[in-house]
């Protein structure tokens, strides 16, 4: 497994590209494409598809699966709008979606959820994870047939699998793609400059493009595995970014990554039942500025911060400042931001086995990972 951090960007569609926390670029600029919406699909059973077929799984997730658009709220923010993807995930009206497709609509916002019978419903936001990337938005009178999507099990994924993804790449919506899945548990950290998540991110060579976000990847039973989140782009000469250094045009290299359906449950799970995220934690603070392999707790205080908080997780286990943890469980660490994404695909209270250097002598111990509430 490739352990270091893949440069991810975010796939919401909208305006204002910026360069974020690891030279990730938000791809926010209009598609020049002037098709706004897709044609009427053909029956599959007309032509005798099998269900299990990228046909048949087309025909019962599309309904099922919705485009999702925001405006920034507040005075003067011009026309700032985004476009994304999502899908019904119970039958209350809840859509499962990427906090980065909703975020632009968080504070006094607008949104709405389009389905592919051509119905617009106002959402509401329910709750937001941004550390996760996943936010719950919730409509009312969905229409007949948008019927909740299947949820497969992560851990039954293998490399190799066949996959579809379906979204509104650049706006347009019900676009049905497939591929494989390249690679799992890929620590993945993406973001902007207000906001990072991690992820330890199944990755797939299905096409995936800006307005993807929240879309669902589904396996060949047609359950989703995973939410499509974050591409790997490569530069261009497009321009100068605002936030310095050239603009960047994301699009599909066979590069996208999906936040796996096993995590994104029970965060799901906890917004819709408490309208906030909840983040293991080790209680340490890892040095980014460590470039030997493993991610190391801070040698000393900085800004007030303690490396290992007094009597928090780490404390209890025995880890002390200046500790280079190498191992978490059975997955090896290369940087702080492998740790962040391990961390967060376990749950609070998890007992996870931390391998870890100090004085160039090996040691492990087991950690009960303790809960942090909310994103601020």
């Amino acid at each position: 497994m490739v352990v270091a951090a893949v440069v991810a960007a975010l796939l919401a569609g909208g305006v204002g590209g910026g360069v974020g926390a690891w030279i990730v670029d938000r791809d926010d600029k209009p598609a020049s494409v002037g098709v706004n919406s897709a044609s009427p699909p053909v029956d599959p059973a007309s032509l005798n598809r099998s269900p299990t077929s990228v046909a048949g799984i087309a025909k019962a997730a599309v309904p099922s699966t919705v485009t999702i658009k925001t405006k920034k709220g507040g005075s003067g923010q011009g026309s700032q709008t985004g476009t994304g993807a999502g899908f019904v995930f119970d039958k209350e009206g809840h859509i499962l979606t990427n906090n980065h497709v909703v975020s632009l609509a968080a504070d006094g916002g607008e949104l709405t959820v389009t389905f592919s019978d051509g119905k617009t419903l106002p959402g509401k936001i329910v709750g937001r994870a941004q550390g996760y990337d996943l936010a719950v938005v919730k409509v009312d009178n969905m229409p007949a047939t948008a019927q909740p999507l299947t949820l497969g099990d992560t851990d039954k994924v293998a490399v190799g699998d066949p996959v579809v993804a379906i979204g509104a790449p650049f706006g347009l919506d019900s676009t049905v793609t497939t591929g494989i899945v390249s690679a799992k548990d890929r620590p993945v950290a993406s973001g902007d400059e207000q906001s990072v998540s991690y992820m330890n991110a199944l990755q797939t060579d299905a096409s995936i493009n800006p307005g993807n976000s929240g879309g669902p990847l589904l396996n060949a039973d047609g359950q989703v595995i995973g939410i499509n989140s974050a591409i790997r782009s490569v530069p261009n000469s497009g321009g100068q970014s605002p936030f310095g250094g050239q603009q960047q045009e994301s699009g599909s290299i066979g590069l996208g990554f999906a936040i796996p359906i096993n995590q994104a449950k029970w965060v799901a799970d906890t917004l819709i039942k408490t309208g906030k995220p909840v983040y293991a934690q080790m209680g340490i603070l890892p040095d980014s500025r460590y470039t030997g392999a493993g991610a190391q707790i801070l040698a000393q205080s900085t800004n007030g911060q303690t490396p290992v908080t007094p009597d928090g997780p780490a404390a209890k286990a025995g880890l002390k400042a200046g500790d280079v943890i190498t191992k978490l469980g059975d997955r090896s660490i290369g940087a702080y931001e492998d740790l962040f994404s391990e961390i967060w695909s376990h749950r609070p209270g998890d007992k996870v086995k931390v391998t870890y250097q100090r004085d160039g002598k090996e040691a492990t111990t087991d950690v009960t990972l303790g809960q942090r509430d909310g994103d601020n």
